[in-house]
Order: C-alpha cells, then structure tokens, then sequence
C-alpha cells in the first residue's frame, strides 16, 4: 500500500483537526503518516518513501512553537528541496494553512525571507488575510476535472482566506464567496516539471473536514495526485 506524508500543526491550525479530519474521508487508499516538527526530522531521504506530501501547515514549528518552519541552512527539506522533489515526479498538496504564506509574516532577514518566497512561488498564491471565521460557499466552476466530479456546491463555516493568485499555470477548480471576503480561487492544480501541485484553500474547522462535499474533494484531489501524470 502506498504511504502518504501529512505534514500539519503550526501555531493556529493543530494537528489534530487534521487527523479527524482524514479518518472522516473513506475510500482513501493509501496509509498516512503524520508529521508535526517537520525542520529537524524531514530529510530529502525521507521524501522519497512518499509519492504524495500534503501539507496543511504554516509557516510556525508547531502547534507550541512560533520559530518559523522555514530557515535557509537550517530547516532539513525546504521550499527548494520540495520543490525539487515535485519536479522530478512527485506529487504536493496544499491545504489551507499550507497557503498561508506572505513575506511580512517572518523575520526580515534573508535566512527565513528566501525559504518563504520561494515556498510562494512553489504552490503559486500569495495569502493576503482572512476575514472573521464565517460562513464561506464553494462553487464547482470547473466539473470536468477529476478532482470535482460529481461535487455539488457547499456552504461551511470557515476562514474566506483571500490571496494573490501568482501563477497564471493553474487549472481553477472551484471558487469561495462569503458575505465578507471577494470571491476567491478556492482551488486549483498546476504542474511542475514531471509532477503535480494541488491547491485547497477551505479546511481551518472540523466542521469543513466534515462536509461531505468536501471530502469528495480532498479524495478526489488525493487520487488526482497519486495518477501519473497525464
């Protein structure tokens, strides 16, 4: 059976939301693997195992610890490694605290600057802010893609997370409104030399984990990702 990483918990987002929130969701056919204080333990040995990495971390240590994940000669697997680990055939999917990522979150020094940047420019959105948790719509705009079939349109209480969408690559899924925030890009997919990046913004409660809607969505996206490319 194959192994997947699930990569979670930073100061706002804990892990074990994360965890409830994949038991919730059947027909996954992989055995997954959670990790938390991913600077010291992750090696580039280790991403090797994995075909797939999720992650839905931001840029903290972990659930107790604000010191930032990313550190240029220091943090173990970085943007870089990541990124070179997707072009060389696997794949990444990034989950809501995942793209929680901006420059002015970090110390202004270029040791934690160029990781987060380059951690942007990897998964292709900029996170800007999010409005009061409310409640937040998903609407199918793309239902032909494998990652969206047969989801309907649905309504959570969650972070609207508005972002600056910096690749012009991505294939757009399905979008999020709310009474508060713009109308956003709720997810995409975009490619990286020989593997795949998938994109989902929705996930900060359980209650959204717990959508069936969503569910469909995070499998879909999850065997999207185990396909080879094509």
């Amino acid at each position: 059976m194959n192994k997947i990483l699930v990569i979670g918990g930073d100061l706002w987002h804990p892990l074990e939301i994360i965890k409830k929130g994949f038991q919730g969701i059947t027909g996954l056919k992989a055995e997954l693997e959670f990790i938390e204080d991913a600077k010291d333990s992750l090696t580039v040995e280790k991403l090797s195992q994995y075909p797939l990495i999720i992650n839905c971390k931001g840029n903290t240590l972990t659930s107790g610890n604000p010191a930032p994940w990313f550190e240029e000669s220091v943090t173990e697997v970085g943007p870089e490694e990541l990124s070179a680990y997707v072009e060389n055939g696997g794949s990444f999917l990034a989950i809501h605290a995942a793209n929680s990522f901006h420059e002015n979150q970090v110390e202004q020094q270029p040791r934690f600057l160029k990781p987060c940047e380059q951690y942007i420019d990897l998964i292709g959105n900029r996170f800007l802010s999010h409005p009061l948790r409310c409640m937040v719509s998903a609407k199918n705009i793309n239902s032909d893609h494998p990652i969206m079939r047969d989801v309907q349109e649905f309504s959570a209480r969650d972070e609207h997370y508005q972002i600056e969408l910096l690749s012009d690559d991505v294939e757009l899924l399905f979008e999020t409104c709310s009474d508060t925030g713009k109308p956003m890009p709720g997810g995409y997919t975009k490619r990286l030399g020989k593997g795949k990046i998938c994109v989902l913004m929705p996930g900060h409660t359980l209650s959204v984990w717990e959508n069936k809607e969503f569910q469909k969505i995070v499998l879909h996206a999850v065997e999207w990702c185990m396909q080879s490319r094509g």
